[in-house]
């Protein structure tokens, strides 16, 4: 599952949440249960807007891993040489 940065420009904050791509909060609020925060003093129909990016995602197992970690991502000692 990928992680995804959300802007809410009602308080200013950018939170990382981490679910699946069909999710796609619209508000504070739904936000918030996503990332397991708390509201704190914004209104929890405050809109977000997801940032542009790639996001992230996360392997089940190491082995399921290519490119990232132990080893180098042209499979050379380094990349471009």
């Amino acid at each position: 599952m990928p992680t995804y940065d959300y802007f809410c420009p009602t308080n200013g904050r950018v939170v990382s949440a981490f679910h699946s791509m069909s999710v796609r909060p619209d508000n504070w609020g739904e936000l918030c249960e996503i990332a397991s925060i708390e509201l704190g003093e914004t209104e929890r129909e405050a809109p977000v807007q997801r940032q542009l990016g790639t996001g992230i995602v996360m392997a089940r197992r190491p082995d399921q891993l290519t490119g990232f970690g132990g080893g180098s991502c042209c499979g050379t000692d380094g990349c471009g040489d």
